[in-house]
């Protein structure tokens, strides 16, 4: 039996509720615009990426409680039968506006506004926030792994460790949006379309009683996919039984395509290894690296002389194991036509409804942001926040995956170098626009 739900309403913190409830029994229900945002960076970060919109927005337009829900929460005894009632027919009948995914964006600057009755968009927070922290999250530390690693491919190897089904699943996603070139996850593969990779752990060589013999096995099985990992008993001795299986498969009209590394010192050991297959007339022949790989390690290896071609990033990756979660938060930022700030010390947020104003120089490179109201311009910028549900339903079908990476490729290529660093990136121009400074002054006395 799957503890997975198929639907997710009351994925939710109870709290949610008993306010929902509260704003019915006081006849609550002018508009309100909840505004999600990151308050601060983790350590070594200097911009995120967003992710994640296409499962919120699906969440968001089929939300209904089911028959089961509300026995559930009618067993709880909690609520009014009268509000029971009420939740029985609700549905999100608001709008959003949102970045698209795959977009570059930076500290105090909404993902997404929610604007809709005040029930409704209040009863989203815990499900919005735990789609977009994750997917975000992710895509932003595969993207710091694919700078790290400047051209050179990578794959998702963090499927076993990540934290449960979904988490895995959405790793491969957004990892790829990201730009690695595949994943071992083979049910992301057909759910996304994601190439998928992989080739064999050390106990597919110790079951042989011939390491040599478990190289020519595999390549018999994968003729046009061998890889073979050669560090179960001795490195450079299992290179040099994979140079003999790729003159044996040369011979035969056949390629090895690579040699794995997962253990020693992997820069040396891949000089070493590059020069037996090159010696062997296997130039073509790639190295590929995994264990513990993120990406101060892939940068490090590289800065060292590493010969690797590729690179399996796993657990380190798949739970963002440096920054294990952003500080995000869903703030309620205007009631009917007052502007509402959180003035409590350190979690003062921005008041009113807001858009995102991207400023580029002649080349399309990054210059400055600037946070307005969501009904100013501001000249020689792009507005960043777009329309993507109106009155509950979404107005146009999502993006595909593969336009959401070129999305995030352009996007990244427009970053400036400094902000990519790994360590102590400086701080990218945020400011407030005049107007919307007025509207904090005005939500603040």
């Amino acid at each position: 039996m799957t503890d997975l739900p198929e639907r997710v309403e009351l994925l939710t913190d109870l709290y949610e509720l008993t306010m929902a409830a509260s704003y019915f029994d006081n006849k609550m229900a002018d508009p309100a615009t909840f505004s999600l945002f990151i308050r601060k960076y983790p350590p070594n970060r200097g911009y995120f990426v967003a992710a994640g919109l296409e499962d919120a927005l699906d969440y968001i337009a089929n939300f209904h409680f089911s028959e089961t829900d509300l026995a559930y929460l009618d067993s709880t005894d909690t609520f009014s039968d009268d509000f029971l009632h009420y939740l029985e027919n609700m549905r999100f009948t608001g709008g959003i506006r949102a970045l698209a995914e795959g977009e570059i964006f930076f500290r105090d600057e909404p993902i997404l506004e929610v604007t809709g009755p005040i029930i409704e968009a209040q009863v989203l927070e815990t499900l919005v926030i735990n789609t977009m922290n994750l997917q975000s999250m992710i895509a932003t530390k595969a993207a710091r792994c694919v700078h790290a690693a400047a051209g050179r491919r990578l794959v998702d190897f963090s499927l076993r460790r990540t934290h449960g089904i979904d988490a895995g699943l959405k790793v491969a996603r957004n990892s790829y949006i990201a730009g690695f070139a595949a994943t071992s996850n083979v049910l992301a593969g057909k759910l996304y379309g994601i190439p998928i990779s992989g080739t064999m752990a050390h106990s597919y060589i110790s079951s042989f009683g011939d390491e040599i013999e478990a190289f020519r096995a595999f390549a018999r099985s994968f003729p046009k996919k061998t890889v073979l990992l050669i560090d179960t008993y001795d490195t450079l001795a299992g290179a040099q039984k994979a140079a003999v299986i790729g003159q044996e498969m040369a011979k035969k009209g056949g390629k090895l395509l690579g040699v794995r590394l997962d253990s020693g010192d992997m820069t040396r050991l891949s000089q070493e290894v590059r020069n037996i297959l090159d010696e062997a007339g296997l130039r073509e022949t790639e190295i590929f690296a995994s264990s513990s790989f993120d990406e101060y390690k892939i940068a490090r290896m590289i800065n060292d002389g590493a010969k690797i071609d590729a690179f399996g990033v796993g657990t380190k990756m798949g739970v963002s194991a440096d920054a294990p979660y952003f500080d995000i938060v869903y703030k309620l930022v205007q009631y009917g036509e007052r502007p509402i700030m959180k003035r409590s010390t350190g979690k003062v947020n921005l008041a009113g409804k807001k858009q995102v104003f991207r400023k580029t120089d002649s080349q399309g490179r990054f210059i400055e942001d600037v946070i307005g109201t969501s009904d100013e311009t501001v000249e020689g910028a792009t507005p960043l926040l777009e329309p993507v549900l109106q009155d509950g339903k979404p107005l146009k079908p999502p993006p595909t995956l593969e336009e959401i990476r070129q999305h995030f490729a352009k996007s990244f290529q427009a970053l400036g170098e400094a902000y990519k660093v790994l360590e102590g990136p400086p701080s990218y121009p945020v400011k407030l626009s005049p107007r919307l400074s007025v509207v904090q002054k005005a939500a603040s006395s």
